[in-house]
């Protein structure tokens, strides 16, 4: 049996104030919910947060875009792997669960 490399998945959705999380464990069949407020403190602690609940085991990160505020405050951690998602590869996927097209930061996070 094969183990997962990564502690946990984390799916962001960016926005300019406040970034919606999801967190899914492997073999977890629902996923943690937050918000994080776009503040390099605020990001400092989720992070931390994240060490000390997953130690030095490696944590996937998931989110709609590859530059910008966000992007750059997550480079500079050890331990998070960063997945960027062409936003319109997003929508495209969106767009085939949700066909009447609701955008749902929440739902976005899941999703990425």
């Amino acid at each position: 049996m094969k183990t997962c490399p990564f502690a946990a998945f984390v799916g962001i959705d960016w926005a300019d104030e406040e970034h919606a999380v999801c967190l899914l464990l492997p073999g977890q069949d629902e996923p943690e919910r937050t918000t994080v407020p776009q503040q390099a403190e605020e990001i400092d602690a989720w992070v931390a947060a994240l060490r000390a609940r997953f130690g030095k085991r490696p944590v996937a990160v998931c989110m709609e875009i590859s530059r910008g505020p966000l992007a750059y405050a997550l480079m500079k951690y050890v331990g998070l792997v960063l997945f960027p998602i062409n936003p319109k590869q997003l929508a495209k996927y969106r767009e085939a669960f949700a066909p009447s097209g609701p955008k749902d930061d929440p739902g976005d996070a899941l999703a990425a």
